[in-house]
């Protein structure tokens, strides 16, 4: 007599974001907002790659990616937290 062995679960797929995320670009006037510094400081990083990378739009106009500047704030605040806990 054959032994049947039971059927090998199938994983379920997690369930989808009825929301995909979309990356935003950012202008320039919002993004010195959401930083709080200034359009100097902005490029002065930016040109020791402390900040990140611009997004060229077509001629003179730029952006910034949504999801990077917000993370860039993150490791501020993180890197001051590190500060206060050494």
């Amino acid at each position: 007599m054959l032994s049947a062995t039971p059927p090998t679960p199938i994983p379920a797929m997690p369930p989808m974001s009825p929301h995909p995320v979309r990356e935003r670009l950012m202008r320039l006037p919002e993004v010195l907002h959401i930083t709080g510094i200034s359009r100097s400081t902005l490029y002065e990083l930016s040109s020791r790659k402390a900040f990140p990378a611009r997004v060229s739009l077509g001629g003179k106009n730029v952006a910034w990616v949504e999801s990077e500047i917000h993370h860039w704030v993150a490791e501020r605040i993180a890197a001051r937290q590190q500060e206060n806990h050494a």
